[in-house]
C-alpha cells in the first residue's frame, strides 16, 4: 500500500518542504502516488533538485500539479554534471520555482574538491539574492565552511536535514534561516537532533521528507515519501508538548511565508 492508513488525514495540512519526486525511485508509483499524496493530507510539496536536467524535470512536474513548486540548483555532489549558472538563473525565472535548492557543501562523500564546492554554493546564494529567492541548503560534514559562507551573504532560506549542534542551530536561527527537520528525528540514534528541536523556535521550524530517502519509523529503509511525514510531525509535537495538528498548521504557515506561496 503507498499511503500507510497511520499516515492519513481527513484534510490537507501538511507542507513537505523538501522533496525529490524526480527521482528514478519513483518513476513506477509517480503519478499514481502524488494525486493520492495531494488527496489524503498533503497541501504543499517543494522538488528540490540537483542539477540542470533535473531541474527542468522538477519544473515540468511542477506544471502538471498546482501545488508542488520547485527549487532549482545544483548539488554538491553534481558538480561533474556540468551545469553553469546562467541556466540555474533561467530556469529560477519559471512561475513555479520558489527557492534555488538544494545547494551547499558535502565533505562526506568528497573533500577534495572544497574550493569548487564553496564556489559553486557561494555562486548560488548570490544568484538567489540577486532573484531575491530563498536557498534549500545542504549541509553534511561541512558546518563551518556552510557556516561561514551564510554569515558572510546572510541569504533568506533553510538548512535542510539539519544535523549540527544546538549551538550551531543558534547560529543559523541569529541570520533569520530556518531549520528543515524530517525522518532522522525519529530515529533510535537520533542525539542531536532532538536537542536542536528542544531549543528550536517554532516559527522557525519546515517540516521535510528528503524522499525517497531517510523514511522515518517505523517504516526505516522503506521508500519514503509525504504521506510518512505524520510520523515526524508525532515525534517533534512529543519533543515541543504540543498537538499534531499545531506542528502542522505553524510549519505550514513557515513555509508558505518563505517560499512566498499564497
Amino acid at each position: 500500500m503507498i499511503y500507510p492508513n497511520e499516515a492519513k488525514l481527513s484534510s490537507p495540512l501538511i507542507f513537505d518542504s523538501h522533496a525529490h519526486y524526480t527521482d528514478s525511485k519513483f518513476d513506477e508509483v509517480r503519478d499514481k502516488l502524488i494525486p493520492e499524496l495531494f488527496k489524503s493530507g498533503v497541501c504543499y510539496i517543494v522538488n528540490c533538485s540537483v542539477d540542470g536536467s533535473d531541474s527542468r524535470n522538477s519544473l515540468s512536474l511542477s506544471k502538471k500539479y498546482g501545488n508542488l513548486y520547485s527549487a532549482v540548483g545544483i548539488h554538491p555532489e553534481n558538480l561533474d554534471s556540468n551545469t553553469k549558472i546562467p541556466e540555474i538563473r533561467e530556469l529560477a525565472k519559471h512561475n513555479k520555482c520558489v527557492a534555488i535548492g538544494e545547494i551547499g557543501l558535502d565533505y562526506y562523500f568528497n573533500s577534495e574538491n572544497k574550493e569548487e564546492q564553496i564556489k559553486v554554493f557561494e555562486e548560488q546564494i548570490i544568484l538567489s539574492k540577486e532573484l531575491n529567492l530563498p536557498i534549500i541548503v545542504h549541509d553534511r560534514d561541512a558546518h563551518a565552511d556552510t557556516l561561514k559562507l551564510l554569515k558572510r551573504h546572510k541569504p533568506k532560506g533553510v538548512v535542510h536535514c539539519f544535523s549540527g549542534s544546538p549551538e550551531m542551530a543558534r547560529e543559523i536561527l541569529e541570520l533569520g534561516m530556518y531549520i528543515g527537520v524530517g525522518g532522522v528525528i525519529t530515529f533510535k540514534n537520533s542525539r542531536k537532533l532532538p536537542e536542536v528541536v528542544d531549543v528550536l523556535p517554532l516559527d522557525r521550524l519546515l517540516l521535510e521528507t528528503d524522499c525517497p530517502y531517510l523514511a522515518p519509523e517505523p517504516l526505516r529503509g522503506h521508500l519514503c515519501h509525504s504521506g510518512l511525514i505524520p510520523f515526524t510531525a508525532q515525534k517533534i509535537a512529543e519533543i515541543k508538548e504540543i498537538s499534531v495538528e499545531d506542528i502542522y498548521k505553524i510549519t505550514t504557515d513557515n513555509a508558505k511565508k518563505l517560499f512566498n506561496i499564497k
